[in-house]
């Protein structure tokens, strides 16, 4: 529940090394590289954007070769495989690979030019099929389509737009040019959509007869040859033949390169990793026979890399302590209950060097607000045991989604219990099951009660807003506490003891006062009416006397009555818990519809099935849909009502140089 010391690593090599020591690093990921500025003739940055440049363009090469293998030779997959994580290279594994990066890349290159060259040849393809589509309805025509007549005679070869008959075409056309000169017409093919025909008059009559033509919707064909349209299908033809053998003949060469599939997936990590190298060296000096390095590595991981870099590569390492003054890159250290959560806080924000990292008490309620919300035993069930089967059996799993799987996990576990307090299994699916299929009286006892009984849901909905007053107080209490640490004891009464007892006291006014029986079931003495008004009063005063200090009179009176107006946002806050009731309500009464629609079928075999698919689908969604309203309203009640009070962030995350790959993890331990 802390933040990881960190220390300033400062590495001095021969440049011959600087390769092999990049590489360490990039694969132990313990160092975050600091950028190094240094004047003078000696030393020297190196520009590497063209070198990034080509990284980055052979990594799509071999991204590309990848995915033309995976079109060719689809792996397996299934919606578990996001839990499998990369897979795992060891060092030598990597060397060997590397040491073939031109075979492979050649290889990757082959696969692009096969590939490429039979989407060509199936676009040609499909340019030929389309251009014998256009031909058929003309292959009874034994000349060429480009026939425009002779030196005496004009001819016309082509479509009018809709069905028609030699006698129909013969009559629009008298009617467009009554006194239309003599002509010869024959009708090659009918379609649904057009009429293909042949028309040929004398020479000199070739625009009246065009003219006469494009009236009733005359129009050249799309396409021509200059050999009959049969010769031109059956040449089209051939060439597809061709082609589609060329493809086969492609696609054979390309299985040749099957078992260098996995390969490709290398070289397009291997050159992503040396892209990010690259973009590192940028952040180094060096001189013409050494460079220095500067950066942040965890205290934990100090002194091994430390001894690692000098045995190994004869380097000069130095280890310093960072000025308290200055700002470092941050790395939380939780136990295994709150690890899981700190993904949420780095949601918010990251804390600052020495502040309060509230990812261990955030941990406690958030666990407990999610199962509140869901609510039901059945579900939480269900949740820990997949999540925690995920875990089990995926040990390659990302370390983010390891974080994540294992706070749901956790969440799973409180909502089962709440779900036992509450009596709530899948709804009152014990008592349906037992009175539709068994005539019994079934039931599942709340351990505590059931909140959707009677005047239980008031009940909840008090112990909701105790559990926000605690959830809040807390949170002030730990703005207490970074007060006194940094030495000022004075601003922890003047902004949390005076909030502690301004709405303390309020809250134990209101419990002595009659008007909150009926929703409290108690009231208070009256004694504790008084006390709560002094209390009340006096946290009032401070506030308003202290809320603005350091301005002047008038803006300091304005501050203060400000400050005690913010009384009515901790109401606000306090009002926001009453969402664990409504969330809580909602997974139970819709648990319990889909219960009484699954038992609306009755007993028996038929019903039966009815009831399970209907219990099976129904419950799903409720899961789905409610567990991700509880995901966003815990977040929201720590985001706001809890941060809120105490929490400043602004830190930023330990970004270590290390690899970042899609397909393998390629890590050695110091």
């Amino acid at each position: 529940m802390a933040v990881i010391k960190m220390q300033q690593i400062n590495i001095c090599a021969l440049r011959t090394k600087r390769k092999a020591i990049m590489e360490a690093l990039q694969r132990r990921g313990a160092v975050e590289i600091s950028p190094l500025e240094y004047e003078g003739e000696v030393f020297a940055k190196e520009e590497t954007s063209q070198q990034q440049a080509l990284f980055t363009k052979s990594s799509a090469t071999s991204s590309k070769a990848y995915e033309i293998m995976c079109r060719y030779f689809p792996e397996k997959s299934s919606m578990l495989d996001m839990f499998k994580g990369r897979d795992q290279l060891s060092a030598d594994e990597y060397y060997k690979n590397v040491e073939r990066t031109k075979e492979i890349m050649r290889d990757a290159a082959n696969v692009i030019a096969l590939d490429k060259s039979m989407s060509e040849k199936k676009a040609d393809i499909a340019k030929y099929e389309y251009q014998i589509e256009s031909l058929v309805p003309w292959k009874s025509l034994d000349i060429s389509m480009r026939f425009k007549g002779t030196d005496s005679t004009a001819a016309f070869i082509g479509t009018l737009p809709e069905p028609l008959t030699y006698e129909q075409i013969l009559l629009e056309l008298s009617e467009q040019q009554p006194d239309l000169c003599p002509f010869e017409l024959e009708l090659i093919n009918t379609t649904k959509d057009m009429t293909c025909i042949f028309a040929l008059c004398r020479a000199e009559f070739r625009e009246m007869l065009e003219d006469a033509l494009k009236k009733i919707g005359y129009a050249s064909p799309a396409v021509v040859s200059k050999y009959t349209p049969a010769e031109r299908i059956k040449t089209l033809n051939e060439r597809i033949d061709k082609l589609k053998n060329e493809i086969a003949e492609a696609e054979e060469e390309i299985k040749k390169y099957e078992s260098k599939r996995d390969l490709f997936k290398f070289m397009e990590d291997y050159f992503l990793m040396r892209a990010d190298k690259y973009s590192e060296l940028e952040k180094l000096v060096n001189t013409k026979h050494t460079f220095f390095m500067r950066g942040y590595v965890p205290e934990k991981n100090a002194v091994a890399l430390k001894r690692y870099l000098s045995e190994k590569f004869d380097a000069v390492v130095e280890l310093a302590d960072i000025p308290e003054n200055q700002e470092i890159p941050i790395m939380l250290d939780n136990n295994p209950l709150a690890r899981p959560v700190e993904s949420v806080l780095e949601t918010y924000s990251m804390p600052k060097r020495f502040e309060f990292d509230p990812t261990g008490i955030m941990a406690i309620f958030y666990y407990i607000f999610f199962g509140m919300m869901f609510s039901d035993a059945g579900y939480g069930l269900v949740m820990a045991i997949a999540c925690g089967i995920a875990i089990l059996k995926f040990k390659n799993m990302e370390e983010g989604l390891k974080k994540s799987v294992k706070m749901f996990f956790f969440c799973g576990v409180s909502t089962t219990f709440w779900g036992l307090m509450y009596g709530s299994f899948f709804g009152d699916a014990v008592t349906v099951i037992g009175k539709t299929f068994f005539n019994a009286d079934w039931q599942f006892p709340a351990l505590w009660f059931d909140p959707i009984q009677g005047t239980n849901s008031m009940t909840l909905l008090m112990f909701c807003f105790l559990f926000g007053i605690i959830h809040i107080f807390v949170g002030l209490g730990i703005s207490g506490y970074m007060s006194i640490k940094n030495g000022k004891p004075l601003d922890a009464v003047y902004d949390v003891l005076s909030w502690y007892l301004l709405v303390g006291g309020g809250i134990l006014a209101l419990l002595s006062m009659d008007m909150l029986k009926s929703m409290t079931g108690f009231t208070l003495p009256p004694i504790f009416l008084t006390i709560g008004g002094i209390c009340a009063a006096v946290g009032a005063l401070i506030i308003l006397l202290f809320s603005g200090r350091g301005s002047s009179p008038v803006k300091r009176f304005l501050k203060g009555i400000y400050g005690v107006y913010g009384v009515t946002s901790y109401l606000s806050d306090i009002l926001s818990y009453s969402r664990l009731l409504a969330l809580g309500l909602a997974t139970g009464v819709i648990a319990q519809v889909f219960n009484q629609i699954g038992s609306m079928f009755g007993g028996g075999i038929v019903g039966a099935i009815l009831f399970t698919i209907v219990f099976l689908i129904g419950h799903t969604l409720n899961i789905g849909i409610n567990a991700l309203g509880a995901y966003v309203h815990t977040n929201r009640l720590q985001f706001v009502e809890f941060f809120g009070k105490f929490y400043e962030g602004g830190g930023e995350k330990f970004a270590p140089f290390k690899i970042k790959t899609k397909h393998y993890n390629i890590k050695e331990d110091i």
